[in-house]
């Protein structure tokens, strides 16, 4: 009898150094800002746990007053995605992996050899940064495109307890357009 309860006494222990082991996960709290030409257009938020990812999608259709009858016409789907991924937390702040993919519009007025309104063009930008430290209690900036049109994000970011959130990769988004599988009107 009693060679079982050291034995089941060991496996406990055992188990309990296993357990002691893991590291807890952190969560992270963040909101991303997309801010062109001084002015902020869009946002994004989530949270997500240390060294998972969170991929958001907002569109914007915008249309143009095209032709020499200034018709509406030449729709142009402005879509950002974003990928967050918080890869570390430490005492100089959350480092971050950002992925994106942004659709912008061309902002010189094209026209026709006699003068007719042309739609703008698109332009795909897409960027990466792979370890963007966002210091506690501050807002840090990346610069994805610095002139026509200057375009920045700026980044917040906060930990947040164990289980605040159940699953650890809720989130959100607002400003312009939706985020895939949800709409969220302006």
């Amino acid at each position: 009898m009693w060679k079982t309860s050291i034995v089941a006494m060991l496996l406990g222990a055992s188990l309990l150094a296993h357990a002691q082991q893991q590291p807890a996960q952190q969560v992270v709290q963040w909101q991303l800002q997309v801010v062109k030409d001084g002015q902020q257009i869009d946002s994004f938020d989530g949270t997500t746990t240390v060294g998972q990812a969170r991929t958001d999608t907002h569109h914007q259709v915008v249309q143009h007053e095209v032709g020499c009858k200034d018709q509406p016409a030449g729709s142009i789907d402005l879509s950002r995605t974003i990928t967050v991924s918080p890869l570390r937390v430490d005492p100089e702040g959350v480092m971050f992996s950002i992925d994106t993919q942004e659709t912008l519009e061309d902002d010189n007025a094209r026209r026709t050899d006699i003068g007719c309104k042309l739609p703008p063009q698109p332009r795909q930008v897409s960027a990466s940064h792979p370890g963007l430290v966002v210091p506690p209690d501050q807002w840090a900036s990346w610069t994805i495109v610095d002139h026509n049109p200057n375009l920045v994000y700026r980044v917040h970011a906060n930990v947040v307890s164990n289980g605040a959130n159940g699953n650890g990769t809720n989130g959100g988004m607002s400003g312009n357009g939706a985020a895939t599988g949800s709409s969220n009107p302006n």
